[in-house]
């Protein structure tokens, strides 16, 4: 139970960094949001292994570290800790939401291209500094795994809105931004994980 509730904290304030950030037209949202999850992987990373991110449950369960049934229960918490963060972050801004369009379809191959590669390498970047036993007990995880969040924020979110995240993209529905757009925050970020869950056993030979 505990890595549970720890997986709903940590994307509840991942979320709601987001959403009041991005609400509120912060130009330093990306540093907001690769800040807090530098700072809520430290949390919970020696719990839950600080996923906060279906997709990431995704490429941990297919490199073998949690279940099947764990990553279930995983998705779900997520959920439900990224919806809970969109109704508070509304509530605080007053009922104001995201500022965001449909994207159009001569550039659906763009975003979700982004989407992909951007949850690929954090996926990546995580299954190597968090689970492989060259990087065991390591201290840098954390800022590892947030600055690559910013660096994607700030490389590709003009194009595909940069969730990396399904439970993200579900909140941001919630916050504003169009329902056409939610598939892609499943597609690619969902299919980026896997990917990445291959790479790293190409990498990891050993397991």
């Amino acid at each position: 139970m505990n890595r549970y509730i720890t997986e709903l904290v940590g994307t509840f304030f991942l979320v709601l960094a987001i959403g009041l950030s991005v609400i509120g037209g912060s130009p330093l949202a990306a540093l907001a949001i690769g800040g807090m999850l530098v700072a809520v992987v430290f949390m919970g990373g020696h719990v839950s292994g600080a996923h906060y991110n279906p997709a990431v449950s995704l490429a941990v369960c297919l490199r073998g570290k949690i279940s099947p049934k764990d990553m279930v229960i995983y998705w779900i918490v997520q959920i439900i800790g990224a919806l809970a963060a969109a109704v508070v972050a509304r509530w605080v801004i007053m009922g104001k939401g995201i500022e965001a369009s449909v994207i159009p379809a001569n550039k659906l191959v763009a975003a979700l291209t982004v989407e992909f590669l951007f949850t690929f390498i954090l996926a990546l970047v995580i299954l190597n500094v968090a689970t492989a036993k060259g990087t065991s007990g390591n201290s840098f995880y954390g800022l590892a795994i947030g600055i690559t969040v910013m660096a994607g924020a700030i490389a590709g979110g003009g194009i595909s809105g940069g969730a990396f995240n399904p439970a993200v993209g579900i909140a941001v529905t919630v916050m504003g931004v169009p329902v056409q757009n939610l598939w892609l925050y499943f597609v690619g970020p969902l299919a980026g994980g896997a990917a990445a869950a291959l790479v790293f056993k190409v990498q990891n030979p050993e397991g």
